[in-house]
């Protein structure tokens, strides 16, 4: 394994990144020059101590593209259409009989997302509490998918189904209703024989109730406005069915570089699945739980980011053959920054130090 000496440039932008107002990065890559492996920030806020390489956080939405697998792997099995009703196998819940399986993966269902409805308008619909004091307050409760779904079935639909795109947690959390019912078990019991068993990702969880993260971790921490006062809050421990098949991952830069690798070098999937998977749609080209990113002359690459509702974000970065790979878990500190604004730029400059290099 190389060492943070011999690729600077890797540590350089991890550093960048802090920098940029996070807490802390791990960041492991995998190249033609070997496996790097380095981190940046701390531990935890009041030590110098640096967040460990192989430690363990929330992943979030990099939960979407492992679901997806799982469907398209039912898929290829003869087991599930891609395009029949959903309805067919869930009739209990009543859904519209237009909505695919495929509508689900692309976020082209219409359907409420039950973490809030954000509208062009600025207009917002509530949902479970997913921002702000309510969601620190209740971070720890157990939610059930069904539960969870038949909320997003209790309001309006965004738009008829097919027929517009909206990025929404209630698509995969559906879709592991989906998953169970055709398995005949639990979806997380889906996941690990398909998946988490075959790759022996031993440190990834994507199912149960668990708040605490295992083994060596950062903490993560969030700033919210409390009346006139801002607060920060350590919010490392978390309710992992808050969104099932949609966020609730917890993972390591290790399990990450491994299954997305293994997907993306045809391990996981038939070529003509995994090519319509890799497919963009939409505007922002996500195609069935996976985006595709255009970086110029570097080519393209296909990744699926995360972030919990606050102190967690994750990075999953894949070439085409899955030869290499940027996984990253991100915490969260006490700086007065708004991720959403700062987060871009800091991403693109470590996209690009990674896929660029030679």
């Amino acid at each position: 394994m190389s060492t943070t000496s011999e690729r600077p440039e890797l540590q350089a932008a991890a550093d960048a990144f802090v920098d940029a107002g996070f807490a802390g990065l791990q960041l492991r890559v995998n190249d033609a020059q070997g496996e790097w492996v380095g981190s940046a920030g701390v531990r935890e806020l009041g030590s110098a101590e640096r967040p460990p390489v192989d430690g363990s956080f929330w992943g979030g939405s990099v939960a979407k593209t492992f679901t997806s697998t799982v469907v398209l792997q039912q898929v290829a099995d003869g087991l599930l259409d891609l395009d029949a009703p959903v309805a067919d196998h869930l009739p209990e819940l009543g859904l519209d009989h237009r909505i695919t399986a495929r509508m689900l993966l692309l976020h082209t269902s219409g359907l409420f997302n039950y973490t809030g409805e954000y509208y062009p308008d600025g207009t917002v619909a509530a949902g479970i509490p997913a921002t702000g004091k309510e969601w620190v307050d209740t971070r720890l409760d157990t939610y059930r998918a069904e539960d969870l779904v038949r909320l997003a079935l209790s309001k309006p639909a965004r738009f008829e189904p097919g027929a517009d795109w909206s990025y929404s947690n209630t698509n995969y959390t559906l879709a592991t209703l989906l998953v169970a019912q055709i398995a005949g078990r639990s979806y997380g019991e889906e996941a690990h024989l398909r998946i988490l068993e075959p790759l022996g990702l031993r440190d990834t969880q994507l199912a149960g109730d668990t708040t605490d993260l295992p083994g060596p971790h950062a903490h993560g921490y969030y700033r919210y406005q409390d009346g006139e006062e801002w607060v920060v809050t350590d919010v490392t421990r978390q309710n992992l069915s808050m969104m099932p098949g949609a966020g609730a991952a917890i993972s390591t830069t290790r399990d990450l570089h491994t299954f997305f690798s293994a997907l993306n070098s045809g391990r996981l999937l038939p070529a003509p699945l995994l090519a319509e998977m890799r497919t963009p749609n939409g505007p922002i080209d996500y195609g069935l739980g996976i985006f595709a990113q255009d970086l110029g002359e570097a080519g393209t690459v296909y990744h699926h980011n995360g972030g919990a509702p606050g102190g967690f974000g994750a990075l999953m970065y894949s070439s085409p053959d899955g030869g290499r790979t940027l996984t990253a878990g991100i915490t969260m500190g006490d700086a007065p920054i708004n991720p959403a604004e700062v987060f871009p730029a800091a991403l693109d400059a470590l996209v690009r130090a990674v896929f660029t290099a030679r």
